[in-house]
Protein backbone atom coordinates (compact mmCIF):
# COMPACT_ATOMS: atom_id res chain seq x y z
CA UNK A 1 0.00 0.00 0.00
CA UNK A 2 1.12 3.35 -0.72
CA UNK A 3 2.20 5.63 2.55
CA UNK A 4 0.22 8.32 3.61
CA UNK A 5 1.27 11.52 3.63
CA UNK A 6 0.81 13.64 6.30
CA UNK A 7 1.48 17.55 7.65
CA UNK A 8 3.38 17.19 10.93
CA UNK A 9 4.74 20.55 13.04
CA UNK A 10 6.32 20.76 15.91
CA UNK A 11 8.71 22.83 17.63
CA UNK A 12 12.23 22.14 16.62
CA UNK A 13 12.60 20.01 20.08
CA UNK A 14 15.82 17.56 20.92
CA UNK A 15 12.84 14.97 21.63
CA UNK A 16 11.32 15.25 18.41
CA UNK A 17 14.62 15.84 16.58
CA UNK A 18 14.88 12.26 15.08
CA UNK A 19 11.74 12.66 13.15
CA UNK A 20 12.33 16.06 11.42
CA UNK A 21 15.54 14.62 10.49
CA UNK A 22 14.93 11.14 9.15
CA UNK A 23 16.40 8.77 11.90
CA UNK A 24 13.10 7.92 13.08
CA UNK A 25 10.12 6.78 10.19
CA UNK A 26 6.61 7.20 10.83
CA UNK A 27 5.26 3.33 9.66
CA UNK A 28 3.07 3.78 7.21
CA UNK A 29 3.85 7.40 6.36
CA UNK A 30 5.54 9.85 4.30
CA UNK A 31 6.22 12.47 6.66
CA UNK A 32 6.22 16.95 6.17
CA UNK A 33 7.38 18.21 8.60
CA UNK A 34 6.77 22.02 9.73
CA UNK A 35 7.87 24.47 12.05
CA UNK A 36 7.98 28.09 13.30
CA UNK A 37 9.92 31.00 15.00
CA UNK A 38 7.93 30.22 18.11
CA UNK A 39 5.39 27.81 18.77
CA UNK A 40 2.55 29.91 19.31
CA UNK A 41 2.78 30.53 15.27
CA UNK A 42 2.00 26.69 15.03
CA UNK A 43 -1.03 27.06 17.11
CA UNK A 44 -2.34 30.03 15.09
CA UNK A 45 -1.81 27.68 12.25
CA UNK A 46 -3.63 24.55 13.23
CA UNK A 47 -6.45 26.44 14.99
CA UNK A 48 -7.20 28.84 12.46
CA UNK A 49 -6.98 26.92 9.04
CA UNK A 50 -6.44 23.65 9.64
CA UNK A 51 -2.98 23.45 8.29
CA UNK A 52 -1.90 20.21 9.56
CA UNK A 53 -2.74 16.68 9.86
CA UNK A 54 -0.51 16.18 13.37
CA UNK A 55 0.54 19.75 15.63
CA UNK A 56 1.82 20.17 18.92
CA UNK A 57 -0.58 22.20 20.87
CA UNK A 58 -0.49 23.95 23.94
CA UNK A 59 -3.59 22.17 26.42
CA UNK A 60 -5.30 25.62 27.62
CA UNK A 61 -4.96 26.48 23.83
CA UNK A 62 -6.42 22.77 22.84
CA UNK A 63 -9.03 23.08 25.48
CA UNK A 64 -10.37 26.59 24.52
CA UNK A 65 -11.35 24.44 21.06
CA UNK A 66 -13.73 23.00 22.86
CA UNK A 67 -15.56 25.92 23.55
CA UNK A 68 -18.55 26.03 20.76
CA UNK A 69 -18.64 22.19 21.44
CA UNK A 70 -16.65 19.25 20.37
CA UNK A 71 -13.25 20.18 19.48
CA UNK A 72 -12.04 19.69 15.89
CA UNK A 73 -8.89 18.25 17.50
CA UNK A 74 -8.60 14.95 19.79
CA UNK A 75 -5.21 14.82 21.56
CA UNK A 76 -2.54 12.02 21.59
CA UNK A 77 -0.79 11.09 24.64
CA UNK A 78 2.39 13.23 23.60
CA UNK A 79 4.28 15.85 25.41
CA UNK A 80 6.44 18.13 23.80
CA UNK A 81 6.68 20.55 26.43
CA UNK A 82 6.57 20.13 29.60
CA UNK A 83 8.25 22.08 32.68
CA UNK A 84 7.91 22.68 36.77
CA UNK A 85 6.49 26.11 36.79
CA UNK A 86 7.41 27.34 40.61
CA UNK A 87 9.98 28.97 38.67
CA UNK A 88 7.42 30.84 36.29
CA UNK A 89 6.48 33.57 39.21
CA UNK A 90 8.79 36.65 39.44
CA UNK A 91 8.25 39.73 42.04
CA UNK A 92 8.83 43.23 42.28
CA UNK A 93 11.29 44.05 44.66
CA UNK A 94 9.03 46.87 45.68
CA UNK A 95 5.99 45.07 45.80
CA UNK A 96 7.67 43.62 49.81
CA UNK A 97 5.98 40.34 48.27
CA UNK A 98 8.43 37.90 50.12
CA UNK A 99 5.58 34.97 50.81
CA UNK A 100 2.84 33.03 48.37
CA UNK A 101 0.44 34.89 50.68
CA UNK A 102 1.71 38.19 50.03
CA UNK A 103 0.51 37.80 46.56
CA UNK A 104 -3.30 38.30 47.73
CA UNK A 105 -5.25 41.42 46.28
CA UNK A 106 -1.99 42.41 44.01
CA UNK A 107 -1.51 43.48 40.46
CA UNK A 108 0.22 40.05 38.57
CA UNK A 109 1.03 40.57 35.08
CA UNK A 110 0.55 37.54 32.65
CA UNK A 111 1.96 36.38 29.55
CA UNK A 112 -0.56 36.34 26.41
CA UNK A 113 -3.78 34.95 27.91
CA UNK A 114 -5.48 34.89 31.25
CA UNK A 115 -4.51 31.66 32.09
CA UNK A 116 -2.05 30.95 29.41
CA UNK A 117 0.16 27.49 29.92
CA UNK A 118 2.82 28.16 32.35
CA UNK A 119 -0.17 30.36 34.13
CA UNK A 120 -2.36 27.44 34.88
CA UNK A 121 -0.21 24.78 36.99
CA UNK A 122 1.37 27.87 39.00
CA UNK A 123 -2.02 29.35 39.89
CA UNK A 124 -3.32 25.84 40.56
CA UNK A 125 -0.22 24.98 42.68
CA UNK A 126 -0.80 28.25 44.55
CA UNK A 127 -4.51 27.77 45.07
CA UNK A 128 -3.83 24.09 46.77
CA UNK A 129 -0.68 24.67 48.99
CA UNK A 130 -1.12 28.20 49.56
CA UNK A 131 -4.16 29.23 49.44
CA UNK A 132 -4.20 31.67 46.44
CA UNK A 133 -7.15 32.91 45.44
CA UNK A 134 -6.94 34.65 41.53
CA UNK A 135 -10.02 36.63 41.94
CA UNK A 136 -8.61 38.74 44.43
CA UNK A 137 -5.99 39.77 42.27
CA UNK A 138 -5.69 42.63 39.27
CA UNK A 139 -4.27 40.78 36.23
CA UNK A 140 -2.21 42.93 32.90
CA UNK A 141 -2.22 40.32 30.14
CA UNK A 142 0.47 41.23 28.00
CA UNK A 143 3.68 40.48 26.25
CA UNK A 144 8.01 40.82 27.31
CA UNK A 145 10.83 41.54 25.33
CA UNK A 146 10.33 38.49 22.84
CA UNK A 147 8.34 40.14 19.81
CA UNK A 148 5.18 37.82 20.33
CA UNK A 149 1.53 38.56 18.16
CA UNK A 150 -1.16 39.33 20.50
CA UNK A 151 -3.21 35.79 20.70
CA UNK A 152 -6.54 36.41 19.19
CA UNK A 153 -7.22 32.91 17.41
CA UNK A 154 -8.74 31.37 20.78
CA UNK A 155 -11.28 32.36 23.31
CA UNK A 156 -10.25 34.47 26.15
CA UNK A 157 -12.67 33.47 28.75
CA UNK A 158 -12.07 34.55 32.49
CA UNK A 159 -14.60 34.52 35.85
CA UNK A 160 -16.58 38.03 35.85
CA UNK A 161 -15.44 38.55 39.37
CA UNK A 162 -11.92 38.94 37.69
CA UNK A 163 -10.18 41.94 36.88
CA UNK A 164 -8.62 41.08 33.55
CA UNK A 165 -6.81 44.05 31.48
CA UNK A 166 -5.35 43.65 28.13
CA UNK A 167 -2.08 45.65 27.58
CA UNK A 168 -1.27 47.87 24.85
CA UNK A 169 0.54 46.10 22.42
CA UNK A 170 4.26 46.68 22.67
CA UNK A 171 3.93 46.66 26.36
CA UNK A 172 6.66 44.97 27.90
CA UNK A 173 5.55 43.89 31.60
CA UNK A 174 9.41 42.71 32.34
CA UNK A 175 9.89 46.65 31.91
CA UNK A 176 6.87 47.08 34.53
CA UNK A 177 7.82 44.78 37.10
CA UNK A 178 11.34 46.05 37.43
CA UNK A 179 9.78 49.35 37.44
CA UNK A 180 7.33 48.49 40.89
CA UNK A 181 4.19 49.54 38.28
CA UNK A 182 2.95 45.64 38.90
CA UNK A 183 4.01 43.73 41.42
CA UNK A 184 4.41 40.24 39.95
CA UNK A 185 4.78 38.45 37.02
CA UNK A 186 3.68 34.98 35.66
CA UNK A 187 5.48 34.29 32.39
CA UNK A 188 6.57 30.92 30.63
CA UNK A 189 9.59 33.46 29.11
CA UNK A 190 11.78 34.30 31.41
CA UNK A 191 11.94 38.55 31.23
CA UNK A 192 15.24 40.49 30.38
CA UNK A 193 15.37 41.99 33.76
CA UNK A 194 15.41 39.11 35.46
CA UNK A 195 18.07 37.15 32.79
CA UNK A 196 20.42 40.06 33.20
CA UNK A 197 20.60 39.87 37.39
CA UNK A 198 18.39 43.33 38.15
CA UNK A 199 18.21 43.87 41.89
CA UNK A 200 14.87 45.03 41.34
CA UNK A 201 13.45 42.04 40.80
CA UNK A 202 13.32 38.34 42.08
CA UNK A 203 11.30 34.81 41.63
CA UNK A 204 8.90 34.41 44.55
CA UNK A 205 10.66 30.62 45.11
CA UNK A 206 14.34 31.42 45.18
CA UNK A 207 15.70 28.08 45.48
CA UNK A 208 13.12 27.02 42.66
CA UNK A 209 14.82 23.71 42.09
CA UNK A 210 14.42 22.32 45.55
CA UNK A 211 10.70 23.79 45.99
CA UNK A 212 10.47 21.84 42.65
CA UNK A 213 11.97 18.80 43.23
CA UNK A 214 9.72 18.30 46.59
CA UNK A 215 6.72 19.06 44.77
CA UNK A 216 7.51 16.01 42.56
CA UNK A 217 8.80 14.10 45.67
CA UNK A 218 4.79 14.91 47.38
CA UNK A 219 2.65 14.89 43.96
CA UNK A 220 4.62 12.55 41.27
CA UNK A 221 3.50 15.49 39.11
CA UNK A 222 5.38 16.78 36.48
CA UNK A 223 3.40 19.86 34.87
CA UNK A 224 2.55 19.42 31.36
CA UNK A 225 2.73 22.64 28.49
CA UNK A 226 1.42 21.12 25.41
CA UNK A 227 0.23 17.66 24.05
CA UNK A 228 -0.23 16.53 20.34
CA UNK A 229 -3.35 16.64 18.15
CA UNK A 230 -4.51 15.02 15.28
CA UNK A 231 -7.75 16.16 13.46
CA UNK A 232 -10.81 14.31 14.56
CA UNK A 233 -11.38 13.16 11.53
CA UNK A 234 -7.82 11.41 10.87
CA UNK A 235 -8.33 10.16 14.66
CA UNK A 236 -11.99 8.49 13.82
CA UNK A 237 -11.03 7.35 10.83
CA UNK A 238 -7.27 6.06 10.77
CA UNK A 239 -6.94 4.78 14.70
CA UNK A 240 -3.89 2.49 13.23
CA UNK A 241 -2.39 5.35 11.72
CA UNK A 242 -2.69 7.70 14.69
CA UNK A 243 -1.25 4.77 16.28
CA UNK A 244 1.62 4.87 13.85
CA UNK A 245 1.92 8.84 15.12
CA UNK A 246 2.15 8.10 18.58
CA UNK A 247 4.75 5.29 17.86
CA UNK A 248 6.93 7.69 16.13
CA UNK A 249 7.04 10.49 18.64
CA UNK A 250 7.72 7.82 21.55
CA UNK A 251 10.72 6.22 19.79
CA UNK A 252 12.46 9.51 18.50
CA UNK A 253 11.77 10.73 22.24
CA UNK A 254 13.85 7.30 23.29
CA UNK A 255 16.32 8.15 21.03
CA UNK A 256 17.44 11.16 22.31
CA UNK A 257 16.98 9.75 26.20
CA UNK A 258 19.12 6.62 25.16
CA UNK A 259 21.67 9.08 23.38
CA UNK A 260 21.84 11.45 26.45
CA UNK A 261 22.44 8.86 29.03
CA UNK A 262 24.81 7.37 26.69
CA UNK A 263 27.07 10.22 26.37
CA UNK A 264 26.80 10.02 30.38
CA UNK A 265 29.85 7.88 29.61
CA UNK A 266 32.19 10.34 27.96
CA UNK A 267 30.59 13.73 30.33
CA UNK A 268 28.40 14.36 27.74
CA UNK A 269 31.61 16.40 26.46
CA UNK A 270 29.19 17.03 23.28
CA UNK A 271 27.34 19.71 24.96
CA UNK A 272 28.84 22.99 26.20
CA UNK A 273 26.77 22.53 30.08
CA UNK A 274 29.00 22.45 32.61
CA UNK A 275 27.90 19.49 35.13
CA UNK A 276 25.45 18.14 32.71
CA UNK A 277 26.33 14.45 33.28
CA UNK A 278 25.66 15.24 37.33
CA UNK A 279 22.92 17.19 36.81
CA UNK A 280 21.09 13.98 34.43
CA UNK A 281 22.11 11.70 37.07
CA UNK A 282 20.02 13.41 39.52
CA UNK A 283 16.89 13.55 37.41
CA UNK A 284 17.23 9.97 36.65
CA UNK A 285 17.23 9.70 40.89
CA UNK A 286 14.06 11.21 41.08
CA UNK A 287 12.19 10.92 37.82
CA UNK A 288 13.18 8.32 36.81
CA UNK A 289 15.22 6.37 33.50
CA UNK A 290 12.47 7.55 31.57
CA UNK A 291 12.29 11.21 33.40
CA UNK A 292 10.33 12.38 30.05
CA UNK A 293 7.43 10.21 30.25
CA UNK A 294 4.54 9.46 27.56
CA UNK A 295 1.72 7.91 27.45
CA UNK A 296 -1.62 8.32 29.90
CA UNK A 297 -0.37 6.12 32.94
CA UNK A 298 2.57 7.72 34.17
CA UNK A 299 0.91 11.39 33.56
CA UNK A 300 -2.53 10.72 34.48
CA UNK A 301 -1.96 13.07 37.80
CA UNK A 302 -0.40 15.72 35.47
CA UNK A 303 -3.04 15.60 33.17
CA UNK A 304 -5.64 15.68 36.00
CA UNK A 305 -4.37 18.63 37.57
CA UNK A 306 -4.44 20.69 34.53
CA UNK A 307 -7.97 20.01 33.78
CA UNK A 308 -8.87 20.59 37.33
CA UNK A 309 -7.10 23.79 37.33
CA UNK A 310 -8.01 24.90 33.80
CA UNK A 311 -11.67 24.39 34.79
CA UNK A 312 -11.50 25.74 38.84
CA UNK A 313 -9.83 29.19 36.98
CA UNK A 314 -12.79 29.38 34.92
CA UNK A 315 -11.16 28.92 31.77
CA UNK A 316 -13.67 25.82 30.72
CA UNK A 317 -17.16 25.35 31.86
CA UNK A 318 -16.67 21.86 32.80
CA UNK A 319 -13.99 20.12 34.12
CA UNK A 320 -12.20 17.39 31.51
CA UNK A 321 -12.26 14.25 31.90
CA UNK A 322 -9.00 12.68 30.17
CA UNK A 323 -11.10 10.51 28.30
CA UNK A 324 -13.10 13.72 26.27
CA UNK A 325 -9.94 14.90 25.32
CA UNK A 326 -7.39 12.01 24.26
CA UNK A 327 -7.97 9.32 21.71
CA UNK A 328 -9.92 6.36 22.89
CA UNK A 329 -7.67 3.68 21.44
CA UNK A 330 -4.67 5.04 23.38
CA UNK A 331 -6.07 5.35 27.00
CA UNK A 332 -4.30 2.32 27.90
CA UNK A 333 -1.04 3.75 26.65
Amino acid sequence: MTDRTLDIAFWNYDRTRALSDGRIKIDGVTARFHTARIVTQIFEAMIRQRAYDVSELGLTYFLRTFADGPSPFLAIPIFPNRAFRHSAIYVSGASGIRHPQDLVDRTIGELALYGHDAGVMPKGILSDEFGFKPERNRWIVGGIDFPMDPIDFVPHPHPAGVEVTMAPKGTDLGVLLEAGEIDALISADVPRCVLSGSSKVRRLFPDHEAVERDYYRRTGIFPIMHTVVVTRELAEREPDLVRAVYKGFCEAKSAEVAGLTHAMTFNNMATMVPWLTDLLARDRELLGDDWWPYGIARNRAAIDAVLRYHHEQGLTERRFKIEDVFVPYLLDA
